[in-house]
């Protein structure tokens, strides 16, 4: 299926890894240029180099901590021209209210929570301004079903829900979509470790972190392909009456007895 957005400049945060890789290769797949964002100078030149090796797109990479406000207005100031938005970077840990301190709830939420919100207000006064764009929040399927053993990044998923649907229902008055995708439990180092989170909480055994997986939907967690086509079709022309909305790619999982 054509996607129409071939030439568009997407930057992608936390795009060295995981899903963040997937959405690069996906939308270079489709003939954008990429900006990819994350903490790990390292890990991006080895992704860009990964892609280039695939597909002739643009790269650039910029390094710094999406923490932090100003590395964020930093990015803004490097790169201040993009067509679509993905907020990727976060890393919210799995742990009980009392697990975890109000110091590491508020870095982990400076990261995910602040980090889209910010990037959000940096991004959107420019699309408004050129009457095009989109910003693609990957979220998390805790906010749609919050347990208390994640409690820090259900919280956070479901303001981000919030903020998508809230952001998403007016930026339409500019011709700028925003949509969120919610992956459930998806195959990248991320879930692995908050697997080992639960299985060291529930066993005393991390080493035990596969039974944390059992009974997903298809016999098996989702891929980071599979939301990397979505985050694609979302910012494209296909996806165009989308806006406002967070998309659920759990398997139905929510709906399990």
């Amino acid at each position: 299926m054509e996607m129409g957005i071939a030439g568009k400049r997407v930057l992608i945060t936390g795009g060295s890894k995981g899903i963040g890789l997937a959405c690069a290769g996906a939308f270079a797949a489709e003939g954008c240029d990429l900006v990819l964002a994350s903490r790990d100078g390292a890990a991006l030149e080895r992704a860009a180099e990964g892609i280039r090796a695939r597909h002739n797109v643009a790269i650039a990479i910029h390094a710094g901590d999406l923490g932090d406000a100003g590395a964020r207005e930093a990015l803004a100031a490097a790169h201040p021209e993009i067509d679509v938005l993905v907020n990727n970077a976060g890393a919210i840990p799995g742990g009980t209210l009392a697990d975890i301190d109000l110091a590491r709830w508020q870095e982990a939420w400076a990261l995910k929570v602040f980090g889209y919100i910010h990037l959000s207000r940096l991004y959107l006064p420019r699309m408004e301004a050129k009457g095009d764009g989109t910003i693609v929040n990957i979220i998390g399927m805790a906010g749609r079903a919050p347990r208390a053993d994640y409690i820090c990044g259900a919280s956070g998923n479901a303001a981000l829900i919030a903020f998508t649907a809230a952001l998403g229902g007016k930026s339409t008055d500019k011709n700028v979509r925003v949509v969120g995708i919610a992956p459930g439990a998806t195959m990248t180092d991320r879930i692995i470790t908050l697997s080992k989170s639960r299985a060291k909480t529930k066993f005393g055994d991390e080493n035990r972190w596969e039974e944390m997986l059992a009974g997903l939907p298809l016999g098996r967690a989702g891929k980071p392909e599979e939301i990397a086509d979505l985050a694609v079709f979302c910012a494209s022309p296909r996806g165009g009456y989308l806006s406002g909305t967070t998309i659920d790619v759990d398997g139905g999982a929510q709906f399990r007895g």
